[in-house]
């Protein structure tokens, strides 16, 4: 493993267990005054969130709660909210939910540090300093957003989803309760948990970058170093392991606490180490199809890792072997694919389809995806096997015919 050079971006507190929501109320009043909550509406109405508010309340908070979060993140949700609460104006912003809610509560307390457009800040390190403080409280596992420097939108006039990727954006305060995954639907705690297990896979097998001192101050995403290696290598053991009892028997909490902590490493992982191709391709592919963001993942990921095999073979070797999936007796090539291929039965096993086909997308769609995939610049170079048109395209091919 190299131990030359390493980068880790992180909240300034995380709080992990069953139980740690209790901490909001106080985590909020170190902080601030006057909270404004992101969440959807399906959460805004469950008991846990009175319990919440009224913690807040105990703690002499005031309080508002915007429970309009769509899925995929539409601009004009972020900007409704903005304006909404401008007024008010927070000084914390919580975002409880799934990675939506989370994001927005980013590009929120964003929009209200600094002037508009968003469109601005689209790209790496453009925010310009510090935002209100944030409280990310993750009900899915899945996204790692409470742990990392990146907020995904879908605006109108781009044909993809876009980020902003900034260490500004990293939230204060993680609270990771297990518990409250535990009423996540069984295929959303699927294509959270294969988005996770690809956020750590990606950033454990990405490229390798020389150790310049100037590298972290100029790109999100460094590369694989050693920092976001050992997060991403636990990540991978407390996925494998437990994502399918997750799926199965979602009141496990032994399951779901394993599989939270795997999905929060993963956050901290890619947030230094980044992603690659499975996540460039899944933005056009998510945008023809109007599918969920870990579901393109899930179906693309064996296919990259099958074409990244030439580069990586080394890094999937010692995945397989931390997976239990292979030993030292056995070459790297060998037991790199044997971890492609654990993969690809897990994602099986757990409901996640097997080729592009599954999603509606076809032989005409693929000139358009692989320019597009293109896009994705800070991704593609992540990537261990060079990308151009052509490979991404051969990489589709095979994930719509599953050869």
């Amino acid at each position: 493993m190299r131990i030359d050079y390493g980068v880790t971006r992180a909240p300034a507190r995380l709080f992990f267990g069953p139980g740690q929501r209790r901490a909001i109320g106080r985590a909020a009043a170190d902080l601030g005054e006057r909270v404004l909550i992101c969440t959807d509406k399906r959460l805004a109405a469950l008991p846990v969130m009175e319990e919440i508010l009224n913690d807040l309340k105990a703690h002499n908070l005031q309080t508002i709660v915007f429970d309009a979060t769509e899925p995929e993140l539409p601009l004009s949700g972020i900007l409704e909210c903005v304006a909404a609460y401008r007024d008010f104006d927070p000084q914390v912003i919580v975002g409880i939910g799934g990675g939506s809610c989370l994001d927005l509560a980013k590009l929120v307390s964003l929009s209200l540090t600094y002037p508009g457009p968003l469109s601005q800040y689209y790209g790496e390190f453009k925010v310009p300093g510090p935002v209100r403080p944030l409280i990310a409280v993750p009900t899915t596992s899945g996204t790692g957003s409470e742990a990392t420097p990146v907020a995904v939108l879908a605006d109108p006039e781009r044909t993809m989803k876009v980020g902003i990727s900034s260490p500004a954006l990293i939230p204060h305060t993680a609270i990771c309760d297990p518990e409250l995954t535990t009423t996540c639907p069984r295929g959303l705690t699927a294509i959270s948990g294969a988005d996770a297990l690809a956020h750590a896979i990606e950033a454990f097998a990405a490229v390798s970058r020389p150790a310049d001192p100037h590298l972290a101050m100029e790109r999100v995403f460094v590369g694989k170093n050693t920092l976001s290696d050992n997060y991403a290598l636990s990540a991978i053991k407390l996925l494998f392991a437990n994502l399918e009892r997750a799926v199965e028997q979602g009141d496990d909490i032994e399951a779901r606490s394993a599989v939270m902590l795997g999905a929060t490493y993963a956050g901290l992982a890619f947030g230094s180490g980044g992603t690659a191709a499975a996540h460039a391709i899944q933005y056009p592919v998510g945008a023809q199809t109007h599918t969920a963001h870990g579901l393109g993942v899930g179906i693309l990921l064996p296919y990259t890792m099958d074409f990244n095999l030439q580069d990586a073979a080394a890094d999937y070797a010692e995945i397989a072997r931390a997976i239990g999936v292979a030993d030292s007796r056995e070459s790297d090539e060998v037991a790199a694919r044997a971890a492609i291929a654990s993969i690809r039965a897990l994602f099986s096993r757990i409901g996640i389809p097997s080729t592009l086909r599954d999603i509606a997308i076809t032989e005409d769609h693929l000139d358009s995806l692989s320019a597009l995939s293109m896009n994705a610049a800070r991704l593609i170079e992540n990537n261990p096997t060079p990308l151009n048109p052509a490979a991404i395209r051969q990489i589709l091919t095979r994930a719509l015919q599953d050869a």
